[in-house]
């Protein structure tokens, strides 16, 4: 019987969820999977069967905590609360189906202590690297103890700190997850009449995510009303602003289902640097604005720079907030803009690929296994392109 891969997911945004069923898709049916989650509800479709475990949180009291908590957690861990029922619980079914599936490999996206705990319970781990300043023992600790790190991301994005032994056995996956198939310029111009903008007008599309509560309007209204002949419309999440009068050139048009379409339609686009939003954006070859919101770790900020010295994006640390610097902005993006670069940083194959490179590394631990034991195990022979 062929050993199972788990898969942890975090259910904070989109990322997770859609690099996870990517990968799963891609695998050989015949390799059984598990996916553990506190919402299960957040994935694609997954085009295979698929074990989907769901988890109380790790990181999100219940009010079933018992104990008055007023020590300091180790620098080990990240989340590691005491008197948390939930966190035993979910801990709880990660070890006893570790004892029970006997998993050949458990990949973690994102937890440090899942990374940590599948390490300590003598179970193979796959980590995710993520951008950001994860310099502390916790985040070193689940990348040491791995035996392959997964980054949703071209290998050009890495961050001159990365340790070599980290990189040396580290997939790179730029666009996992995400539909990076090039945009078609013929549809362009019918795009853009659907959503209402002018053959000859210029359109800004500003993106704001799902990772944290959206960008504010405010600096937006500026823009516009520094812009009238430009068409600002925004999508996503935005917390209005009580303050801000908005002009009839900006309009928020709230989550979209079909933001590829927006992309192939605008000019240039103003967006943080989320992984689904990064590789969107990537794909449809669009300038691009960065401006990192803020997420743990500064992983936006690493990110936005990342981006910005590959050639792939302007960056600004924060939205402008007068007319004159919201024009300096737009126009220092336009003439930066190269859009073959952007098109590098993603891979149309990066789902399959990944695949490969995970049967890979099951087939060299079970083939170790065997050499030292000599005890043979069943393994997955991928399909390759």
């Amino acid at each position: 019987m062929t050993r199972p891969i788990g898969y942890f997911v975090h259910h904070q945004g989109r990322g997770h969820a859609e690099r996870c069923a990517a990968v799963v898709n891609a695998l050989p049916a015949s390799q059984p999977v598990t996916v553990f989650c506190a919402k299960p509800d957040i994935f694609p479709a997954f085009t295979r069967q698929v074990e989907v475990i769901a988890l109380p949180s790790l990181f999100e009291p219940n009010g079933a905590e018992d104990i008055n908590d007023t020590t300091t957690a180790p620098d080990t861990v990240h989340c590691a609360p005491l008197g948390w029922p939930g966190i035993r619980q979910a801990m709880a079914q990660l070890t006893g189906w570790f004892a029970s599936a006997n998993p050949v490999l458990m990949i973690s996206d994102v937890s440090a202590e899942v990374a940590q705990l599948a390490r300590i319970c003598s179970v193979p781990h796959v980590k995710v690297l993520q951008h950001g300043r994860r310099s502390d023992p916790g985040h070193q600790a689940a990348y040491d103890g791995a035996v392959g790190l997964l980054c949703p991301g071209a290998k050009a994005l890495a961050q001159p700190d990365w340790p070599a032994s980290h990189m040396e056995k580290t997939h790179f996956a730029g666009g996992l997850g995400v539909d990076v198939k090039r945009p078609d310029p013929a549809r362009r111009a019918m795009l853009r009449e659907k959503l209402g903008v002018g053959p000859k007008q210029r359109m800004v599309l500003v993106m704001s995510g799902g990772g944290g509560t959206g960008f504010a309007s405010a600096p937006f209204g500026i823009a516009a009303r520094a812009m009238p002949d430009t068409a600002f419309i925004t999508i996503g999440q935005m917390a209005r602003d009580w303050h801000a009068t908005e002009p009839a050139n900006l309009q928020h048009h709230g989550w979209v289902d079909n933001a590829a379409e927006y992309l192939a339609a605008a000019d240039m686009v103003v967006a943080s640097t989320g992984n689904t939003t990064c590789h969107q954006i990537l794909a449809a070859e669009t300038p691009w604005l960065a401006v990192p919101e803020w997420r743990y770790f500064d992983e936006q900020i690493e990110k936005a720079a990342a981006l910005h010295r590959a050639g792939a994006a302007h960056h600004l640390p924060h939205f402008p907030s007068s007319a004159e610097a919201w024009r300096e902005a737009i126009q220092c993006t336009l003439n930066s803009h190269d859009p073959a670069v952007q098109r590098a940083l993603v891979n149309e194959d990066a789902a399959a690929e990944t695949a490969v490179w995970l049967t890979g590394l099951t087939e060299q631990l079970l083939l170790d296994t065997s050499k030292e034991t000599g005890v043979t195990h069943d393994v997955v022979h991928p399909i390759r392109a």
